[in-house]
Parts: C-alpha cells; structure tokens; sequence
C-alpha cells in the first residue's frame, strides 16, 4: 500500500498532516455517559444487564486467585472502629462484577453485609448521588469514573477516606488531595482492528489517530457518541488530548468525510456492526477497549483475531469513595479497602475486562499475551475535562450530527 500518511485529507491542518506514524500494535463494558442532570435524563436510562463477552464474564464463577484478610480500616474524625460490621449498600454501576466467593469470604471475616445497589450507568450514576444527596441511597459508591470525578467531588457527595492499602497501586491514580476518591480499576479505551479484514483486502491497518481519517480506511471506522456512551466520551477525549483544543474539531470533520459511523451505544458498535466481534458486522475498526481482544480469541488458539491500536488509547480510572451521610460509615471503610485488597483485585479482569491499579497482581495468561495496556495513553487533567465536557460534547454534536 501507498504510504498511509499521504497529506490528502481535506480541511485538516498540515501541521497534522505532519505528525508521523508510529509503530504500535476488552471487553469490557459500554458504561452510558448520560452528562445532564436533569430528571428526564435520569428517567431516560435504563439499567441493563448488557451483552457480549463482557456480560458473560460477569457470571460470579471466576475465581480470585488470592485471598487477603483485611486488617485495619484507616479512619476519618468521628468514625468509631467497633462500630464496622453490619450492612454496607454499595452503590454501582451496572456492569460491576465481583467473584460470590471472594465476597462472601470478605463478608465472613468482616461481619459485614454487602448489599449491590446498581444504579445505571456510569454517568446516570453520579448523576443520581448528586440528586440523592440529602438523603444518600447507600454508604459507598463504586465506579466514578475519570470523566466525572470532578462532577462527583464539586457536589460534595462523597467524604474524605484514605485505606491503609492504597499505596499498593491506587495512590498513583489519585485525582483529589482530600482522599474522597479511590481508585480501583483502569482501562485503556482504544480503536479495535479486525485483523482478518485486512489481511483479507491486503490493506495495511491504521496505528495511528492520524491514520484512520486516510482514504485507505473510508467508511471502516465505527466510533460511539460521547453524549450517551462512556467509550465514546473517552475516545473524544483522546483526540483532543491528542490534537489539542486547535485541533481536535478539524480532525474529526476529516473522520466525518472519511465516513465514519456513529454509534448510541458501545454494544450496537462492538457487538452488531464490529466484523471482529460476535455480531460480524461490516466495519472492521471500532472504539473499544485494549482488553477486548482476549474475549475473541478462540480456546486453544495462538493468535488473537482482533487488536488494539496503542496510539489511539485514553486512559479510563475507576474509583470508589464513601458517601456523605453514609449511616455506615465506618464499615464503608472497610468495604473500600476491601476493593484494594488483592483478593478484590485479582478478579477484576475475569469480572469487568479491566486492569487491576496493584502492579503486583498477575494478569491473567492471556491478557499477558493479548491486552498489552498502553505505553503512552492519552490523559487530560481533571479539572480539564470538568471545565470543558459540556461544552466539547455540544461542539462533537454539531460537527458530527447537527
């Protein structure tokens, strides 16, 4: 093939045009990133159970492959350490999974109850503590994502908790100095290659951002609307992390007249249009997750028939916090030190197709091989994203579907 970096795309700036291709080379969820908080935005989303290989994997029959006693809880002022025991009401969001035994093994030594209350989606989620804040649902929360960190933490709804483990990985990801958030889990949001297609057409597949708006891969390429899906947002802002706030709107009117196709949902375009995937549809790039390559390898097989595209990531960070007014608190501790704890952590991957924030717990054999996380992910600050997403949504929605 012609070399894919040619300078043909029309209206993009050639200091873009510029930029040289590098060499690179889950499933997890689609976590709906409902942004408003209104009530009708609220009524709007449903919870699901999900489909896929992500929801099968969430079955509870995977083993942790470690266990871990939790000894101590870390306080805030006023908690009352003989206090912890009883029921802790986790709020989450639809797509948690956690291994029954583990669990239940934490629930033995703990005295405590957990009760999972899913609340939607991602966004939804935070949207329905900020609106149930006088009157919280439950006393911890899981799954605030990076993308709306700061959403939950300027509504005040959640208090400050530091767990004697999370300098075992979580401290690396921390996005607030008061301890309100913890993080958990992480995931890289990539595009997806089917391989097969490709070798198929003898093509040559896209690396890199700047690629996928070639001529080469018109009408290939499947991305999800950041107004109502978590990877969709997540790769948007991969591209502005990428070509900057000069930048990112001229790129994605190339991938427009490049052809690209927008989905609601991360399950309509990894599950139904994806050709790599289960649905066998017909666009073989896709916005998914680095993980998402091990879900398609067949039992026994060498070679994984689909891939991530490493330069086109943006890293995704799970947290979880306990709740103002929390009538539990002090077992809500215990509660997140248990989702630090390698016991916890040794499960993520089988249970949500994400990445443990403890470096030493082992990946599963075949992430070793197939989901390679990032080098070099794409990352904007916080308080960045917090400051602008409204207004980059409005601007992706006028350009691509206005």
């Amino acid at each position: 093939m012609n070399d894919p970096l040619a300078p043909t795309w029309p209206g993009l700036p050639t200091d873009i045009l510029r930029r040289s291709s590098r060499t690179s080379r889950a499933v997890r969820r689609c976590t709906a990133a409902l942004l408003g908080s209104s009530l009708m935005v609220l009524a709007g989303c449903g919870s699901g159970s999900g489909t896929g290989p992500a929801a099968a994997s969430r079955s509870g029959t995977t083993a942790a492959t470690s266990s871990e006693t939790m000894t101590g809880t870390g306080r805030t002022a006023g908690s009352n350490p003989a206090a912890a025991g009883g029921e802790v009401v986790l709020i989450t969001h639809d797509s948690f999974g956690v291994d029954k035994k583990t669990l239940a093994d934490f629930e033995a030594q703990s005295g405590i109850k957990v009760k999972l209350l899913a609340q939607g989606d991602a966004g939804a989620m935070v949207n329905i503590l900020v609106l149930t804040k006088q009157n919280p649902l439950g006393d911890a929360v899981f799954g605030v994502d990076n993308t709306f960190a700061s959403r939950a933490l300027d509504a005040g709804i959640l208090q400050p908790y530091r767990s004697p483990l999370a300098a075992q990985g979580s401290v690396r990801y921390s996005v607030n100095r008061d301890n309100r958030l913890s993080a958990v889990d992480f995931g890289d949001v990539c595009v997806n290659v089917d391989h097969g297609y490709f070798a198929a057409k003898k093509i040559a597949e896209p690396r890199t951002f700047e690629d996928l708006a070639l001529p080469a891969y018109k009408n290939l390429l499947e991305v999800e609307s950041p107004a109502t899906s978590s990877p969709g947002l997540a790769f948007l802002l991969g591209t502005i992390a990428h070509f900057g706030e000069s930048g990112w709107q001229h790129y994605w009117t190339a991938l427009r007249g490049n052809g690209v196709k927008v989905a609601a949902s991360w399950e309509d375009a990894y599950t139904v249009d994806f050709s790599g995937s289960t649905g066998k549809g017909s666009r073989p790039l896709v916005v998914s997750y680095a993980s998402s390559p091990p879900s398609e390898v067949p039992k026994g097989a060498a070679a994984a028939p689909t891939g991530a595209l490493l330069d086109t990531c943006f890293r995704q960070v799970e947290y979880a916090g306990v709740l103002t007014g929390a009538k539990n608190p002090a077992a809500a501790h215990k509660v997140v030190d248990f989702l630090l704890s390698k016991a916890f952590q040794a499960g993520v991957a089988g249970q949500m197709y994400v990445y443990p924030v403890d470096p030493a717990v082992a990946l599963p054999a075949d992430w070793q091989k197939f989901a390679p996380i990032a080098p070099k992910p794409a990352t904007l600050p916080a308080e960045q994203i917090a400051g602008h997403r409204e207004a980059w949504i409005t601007a992706w929605t006028d350009l691509l579907q206005g």
